[in-house]
């Protein structure tokens, strides 16, 4: 009988090993997916982040390069008007140096 005790205890002594290590086992595998799942949605959040700055910075581009039309704009009006007016003073001193070679 007291064979029987002695087999009995070792044979729970077994079972509660084998049941801490499946216990162990579990609670590690649930850390990592702890883990797996925090860090997953930290790159999620840094992700999503990183996909705002991008729109802020294409919006950013886009008023940038409407303004640099709008200045071409100008500047080509502006050099225009300026080929214009040169192009009147040419014809007024063109004038001028014939009128001056008549007077002579």
């Amino acid at each position: 009988m007291n064979d029987e005790l002695v087999t009995q205890a070792a044979g729970a002594e077994e079972l509660g090993v084998l049941v801490g290590a499946v216990g162990a086992a579990g609670f590690f595998t649930l850390m990592i997916v702890i883990v797996w799942q925090v860090a997953a949605t930290w790159r999620a959040r840094m992700l999503a982040a990183r996909e705002e700055q991008y729109k802020e910075l294409a919006a950013r581009y886009a008023r940038l390069l409407e303004d640099t039309v709008e200045l071409q704009r100008r500047t080509a009006d502006e050099q225009r008007q300026l080929l214009d007016e040169l192009t009147q003073t040419r014809l007024a001193v063109g004038s001028m140096e014939k009128m001056m070679r008549e007077i002579e």
